[in-house]
């Protein structure tokens, strides 16, 4: 899979409205929710202990929401190249919502659209984008949310 790219705020500016498709799975292990909740400082049962998960109401496993949140950095990448800028900066997030658990063993997905492209301050716009993580052969998303870049010339 190829990135698309966009040179410089003129082409930033044309992604408004567009459907950027999504990248490609990822495998949800116990080794990386185990990683998240040592960076994360979470190391809430239902995410950690696999024997007591194994009882509990998702009988696993699963994956911290800001764990899969996060992946929407290096997913969109794979969407979208942006150059031509001096800086892109990550502004925040719209509307974070998680509907469906993320079982340890599940692949999630990126699906990203360009919501809006607006100037912000003198000199840089803003990106907002509809991030929707889907997971394999479940219905509702893992995760939805609007996240907003900055970007200056």
């Amino acid at each position: 899979m190829t990135a698309m790219t966009a040179n410089g705020i003129p082409e930033i500016l044309a992604l408004a409205g567009r459907d950027l498709g999504t990248s490609r799975w990822r495998t949800i292990t116990q080794e990386t929710i185990n990683a998240f909740a040592e960076v994360s400082g979470d190391h809430q049962w239902i995410h950690t202990d696999v024997s007591r998960a194994a009882t509990g109401p998702f009988g696993r496993t699963i994956a911290h929401g800001y764990m899969t949140l996060s992946w929407g950095i290096p997913m969109f990448a794979e969407l979208l190249t942006v150059t031509g800028v001096r800086m892109a900066l990550n502004y925040g997030v719209n509307k974070v919502r998680f509907p469906s658990p993320v079982p340890v063993g599940s692949r999630v997905r990126l699906q990203a659209r360009i919501v809006a492209v607006e100037p912000v301050g003198a000199d840089g716009i803003e990106m907002t984008r509809a991030f929707t993580f889907e997971i394999e052969g479940v219905s509702k998303p893992a995760c939805v949310a609007e996240s907003l870049t900055r970007f200056y010339p």
